[in-house]
């Protein structure tokens, strides 16, 4: 990786619930709010854009874990603030610690590990 990044750097997302977003399971809506799996894809997003202007031409960035707790719904149309926020960097990992939030406050929290892998490494680990 490039140096530079620092504990605290933050970078957000902004999202607008929309009918895509909902719960569902099957095709069936189970809950006509925010789902819990767009939240994960929003706050690995979020983390995500931290790590890309530090990768070195034959690294990237790789969803290694992620930790969530949703605490309450996000509605339809909705206005949300996805921010994440380095809590940990290692030569080979980049945690940042992720909160949703909506116009009635704190959606959802939680924390995301990027591994830091040679490209190479992720394309052999992909092949079948």
């Amino acid at each position: 990786m490039k140096p530079g990044m620092r504990i605290g750097h933050q970078e957000s997302v902004q999202v607008t619930v929309t009918e895509e977003m909902f719960a569902e399971f099957g095709g069936e809506v189970v809950h006509p709010a925010y789902s819990t799996a767009w939240m994960v894809y929003h706050m690995e997003w979020a983390s995500r854009n931290i790590i890309l202007p530090y990768l070195e031409d034959e690294e990237e960035g790789m969803g290694a874990s992620v930790s969530v707790k949703h605490v309450a719904p996000g509605r339809l149309g909705d206005e949300l603030t996805v921010t994440a926020v380095v809590t940990s960097i290692s030569e080979k990992a980049i945690v940042t610690e992720v909160k949703v939030n909506g116009p009635n406050g704190l959606i959802g929290i939680g924390d995301v590990k990027q591994a830091i892998l040679p490209k190479l490494k992720i394309q052999s680990m992909l092949k079948t």
